[in-house]
């Protein structure tokens, strides 16, 4: 087969897949929560099928795509340390101007920020210059780890990775005040200032009598996946693995079946994190070995435990975790209990503790445990008691791999279905 009739072929696979991960129902159900919902967004909904033809275009109107293949593996490298550079003076600039903004004592910040305003101009042009192909290298090597773990295709991921830095839309999630559950998650502007995101926040709560918060996230599972522009190799590299499993995902029933109940949604998720975190620990490793983390050392038995006293100070150990951990489940309880109010308080009370040490939490209610507990990758955290996200976690220490994990979580419809493959025969 030429190389002009594989790209053919290529082309046509991401056609279809757009096609299957972007197409949705059209008409209008007034029962439907997430349409309740829409009647206060969509005036500022994210445009999804715009960005997906404009992200398409431009990966293959640069033909960057192939370029990895015409350098070598020490200049690939050279080319993302240096992006991963310009991207952390870029950083510096930025905090340098607003730290002028912010001093009372410098009557003219425009003149007083000019030569670092001119840098973050002449950078951040450099940056996005580099930006497709230091993409183009960063999806050939994650590719090669995809086919190291056994989970390509003759060689070739499929569906490919692809995936584009932009600035990401928020996410606005809502749940019932009664009890913890996401019932909408629906995609706002990027741009969206906070007076704007707490006018939105507060006219769905107040109007629909539900609990609502509106989130930053760091990728999205559309195609090309979306990925916030970072620094941190690490925590990039790992990103892009996991929305690239959402896609993955989306090819088989346990995608498929993602928003058919709560479960599944924390069946999918737990299942991108774990497989997102080996991927982009195995692509560090093979090629960004000065990134890897230092390796944890043995912890004894006696400080495995949260609160334990800090022997310099005296003053007990914030544990982020467990605190977080607590306040789930001691919401869950009131709320069970018909303590709805009560539970809101208490939420508020607790959002305040975590304020005063150090965790700058907006908003804490039933919306935001509904969001950042179905990431239940590891235990305890926003999960509260989660036997879903432990079955997840079961089923991948039971597995010789990580091809064969997500070999058996791909039939998974149910949580039903998924306790069936951890319960020994």
């Amino acid at each position: 087969m030429t190389l002009a009739k594989i790209w053919r072929t290529l082309g046509n696979i991401i056609i279809l897949f757009v096609l299957l991960v972007t197409l949705q129902r059209s008409d209008y159900d007034s029962a439907n929560p997430v349409e309740q919902v829409r009647a206060y967004t969509r005036w500022q909904e994210f445009d999804y099928a715009s960005w997906i033809a404009d992200a398409l275009a431009l990966k293959f109107s640069f033909g960057t795509l192939n370029f990895p293949n015409y350098i070598e593996e020490e200049q690939q490298r050279r080319l993302v340390n240096q992006h991963l550079a310009l991207l952390q003076r870029l950083n510096e600039v930025r905090d340098q101007i607003s730290t002028i903004y912010a001093d009372p004592a410098i009557k003219d910040p425009e003149a007083a920020s000019a030569a670092y305003q001119t840098e973050q101009a002449a950078l951040t042009a450099r940056i996005n210059r580099q930006q497709p192909l230091v993409e183009a290298v960063i999806q050939h090597q994650i590719s090669a780890i995809i086919g190291d773990l056994g989970l390509a295709l003759g060689g070739q991921p499929l569906p490919p990775l692809l995936y584009h830095v932009t600035p990401l839309p928020m996410a606005l999630i809502v749940s019932p005040r009664q009890v913890i559950q996401q019932v909408a998650d629906i995609s706002v502007m990027p741009d969206l200032p906070l007076a704007g995101i707490t006018r939105l926040e507060d006219a769905v709560a107040d109007g629909l009598d539900v609990s609502s918060i509106i989130v930053p996230v760091g990728g999205v599972g559309v195609y090309p996946t979306m990925v916030m522009r970072s620094a941190n190799l690490n925590w990039l590299v790992e990103t892009i693995a996991h929305e690239w499993i959402h896609n993955y995902l989306t090819l088989r029933p346990v995608g498929a079946f993602y928003y058919s109940a709560p479960e599944m949604r924390t069946i999918n998720e737990t299942t991108a994190n774990i497989a997102g975190a080996e991927i982009g620990k195995a692509v560090i490793r093979r090629f960004y070995p000065e990134y890897a983390p230092a390796p944890s050392l043995p912890v004894p038995f006696e400080d495995q435990f949260p609160g334990k006293p800090l022997e310099e100070t005296g003053s007990p150990v914030f544990d982020y975790r467990a605190e977080m951990h607590e306040t789930r489940i001691t919401a869950d309880a009131l709320l069970a209990e018909g303590k709805v109010e009560e539970a809101e308080a208490y939420m508020e009370a607790r959002r305040q503790v975590f304020w005063d040490n150090g965790y700058r939490i907006r908003k804490l209610n039933q919306a935001y445990f509904a969001f950042y507990g179905s990431y239940a990758d590891q235990p305890g955290g926003a999960a509260g008691i989660d036997p879903v996200g432990a079955a997840v976690r079961i089923l991948r220490a039971q597995s010789l791999s990580l091809s064969d994990f997500l070999d058996r979580m791909a039939w998974v419809t149910s949580f039903e279905s998924l306790q069936g493959l951890t319960e020994p025969n």
